[in-house]
């Protein structure tokens, strides 16, 4: 499939309420690797596929805002460009921002200037949006829905949950300090189960065989040393890896009994900071490609009755 740029004017589809699928669609993070999610979402919204819910983490809630704006294209060309001025990582940031990424340019000038935002058609839909953040002071989760029509607490909110721990600031809003939520819920299945609904797409960004391993001792001082003023952040990330394989291991049993849809790469994974137009698209492709040849598959396991699906 050949993609044209069109950054002067953003197309976006009509608001119907009524064609919303009951249902979740999970999206982990994973920086770069997000590429992946929106090939996925890509393709599923060109086949009008939208489900009532949508989980957001990290990268995958730059995906899930852009799924229910039904933007289709817009997640891919915010992270994919080969012009020099719309690099959003690198070093420059880093001592500008103290940030790895971009922010500024990701959450303000991407949406409001260089890639425009459908903030009318995000607060229209009826899907209920939820952006995954870590409470630094406290080591939970929040699952973020944002006030309707506020622009700028909307990209609080994803700035927040996009802030990687070490190469990011914490973010603060209301008062309240935050990072990436994938520090406490990478990929929130037990929050999907408790929004009630039976259908559950699992967009991953990790192949199947990956498990994360602890905290190297070196790693552990670092993060004692700058979030000495929230312990129990530190203590969240010293247990991420815990948390962690037993939601993948919770994942692959909800999948051998048919219970969830999961769909994640399956060639070789680039990095979260990963610049390469080339190797970028590729993955964004690979994505696209891999849900359009599991269409079927999904079709059939959408079409199973709610409460049957043993």
């Amino acid at each position: 499939m050949l993609w044209t740029r069109k950054r002067e004017k953003i197309f976006t589809m009509p608001i119907n309420n009524e064609d919303l699928i009951r249902g979740t669609v999970l999206l982990e993070g994973g920086g770069a690797r997000g590429v992946f999610s929106s090939g996925v979402l890509d393709y599923l919204m060109e086949q009008d596929i939208y489900m009532t819910d949508v989980i957001g983490v990290s990268a995958g809630s730059c995906n899930a805002v852009d799924y229910v704006s039904r933007q289709i294209g817009r997640t891919r060309d915010c992270m994919i460009h080969k012009e020099k001025e719309l690099e959003y990582i690198g070093f420059k940031s880093l001592i500008t921002q103290r940030s790895l990424f971009n922010m500024d340019m990701l959450f303000d000038q991407y949406p409001n200037d260089l890639f425009p935002f459908d903030y009318d058609t995000f607060f229209a839909s009826s899907m209920n949006c939820e952006i995954v953040v870590t409470n630094c002071a406290t080591g939970k989760p929040e699952y973020i829905v944002a006030e309707k029509g506020n622009r700028e607490k909307l990209m609080a909110y994803l700035r927040a949950s996009s802030s990687m721990p070490l190469v990011s600031p914490v973010v603060m809003i209301d008062g309240v300090p935050y990072l990436d939520g994938g520090v406490t819920d990478s990929v929130p299945i037990r929050r999907a189960a408790a929004l009630g609904n039976h259908k559950i797409i699992a967009v991953l960004t990790r192949d199947a065989e990956y498990e994360k391993e602890p905290l190297k001792k070196w790693n552990t001082a670092v993060y004692r040393h700058l979030y000495h003023k929230y312990p129990k952040l530190i203590e969240a990330v010293r247990s991420r890896y815990i948390r962690y394989n037993r939601t993948t291991e919770l994942i692959d049993r909800l999948v051998r009994t048919g219970k969830i849809f999961v769909i994640r790469p399956e060639c070789e994974l680039i990095g979260r900071a990963e610049k390469d137009y080339d190797k970028l698209m590729a993955f964004y492709q690979h994505g696209y490609d891999l849900m359009k040849e599991r269409m079927g598959e999904l079709e059939e396991y959408l079409a199973k009755p709610l409460g049957n699906e043993d």
